[in-house]
């Protein structure tokens, strides 16, 4: 286990408070999506943490990874099933060289686009959403999102909630990519913790 490790199971974190706090308010935080959306086009970064511009920028994922394995704090049940549902499509994805294909082709467009538009202009939103829609969708069972009807019918928040899905989709790529393993989740727990701490 190391900080790179970590530093993915934060990101994830972070989409699925995010995912939650638009699910339930229809709110969310712009200075904390913004970092998210960006590691989707961070195709040829330096290194981990260049994905996300800084560890700082994921400062929201830590604290609610540190909350999820400290004793004693209540536990956040939806998270642990979004990022467990993140980590399980993900592995389908990697078993799928065509869905790959059409992921980087989608992406690329999209990469384009911001010539002319903000990382967070509804229609780069948008594309991302698509792109969640058309392919990763279809990939297995759906994520199933926790929230207020009324909210989840509105086009902009189902947006908003599958392009940051999209986001932990890369946040997942990323944990597989430096040796994440499922048993890390029941065996080195401790080890997590005492890493995420060292970061904030």
């Amino acid at each position: 286990m190391n900080a790179n490790q970590v530093m993915a199971l934060a990101a994830m974190c972070q989409v699925a408070i995010q995912v939650q706090k638009l699910a339930k308010y229809g709110q969310s935080q712009q200075h904390e999506i913004e970092p998210l959306m960006q590691s989707l086009l961070a195709t040829d970064a330096a290194n981990v943490e260049a994905i996300y511009g800084s560890k700082h920028n994921l400062m929201s994922g830590y604290k609610a990874l540190i909350a999820q394995l400290s004793t004693g704090t209540e536990k956040n049940v939806e998270l642990v099933k979004y990022v467990g549902s993140l980590v399980q499509l993900e592995r389908i994805l990697s078993s799928r060289p065509d869905a790959l294909n059409a992921l980087g082709r989608d992406i690329g467009a999209t990469k384009e686009k911001l010539a002319h538009l903000a990382l967070l202009d509804e229609s780069i939103i948008a594309a991302f959403a698509d792109t969640y829609a058309q392919i990763i969708s279809p990939l297995g069972q759906r994520i199933q999102v926790f929230g207020q009807p009324e909210l989840l019918k509105q086009k902009s928040i189902q947006n908003r909630i599958r392009a940051l899905l999209l986001a932990g989709i890369r946040a997942a790529v990323l944990w597989r990519q430096v040796g994440g393993k499922r048993r890390h989740f029941l065996f080195s727990k401790k080890k997590i913790l005492a890493i995420a701490k060292e970061q904030i």
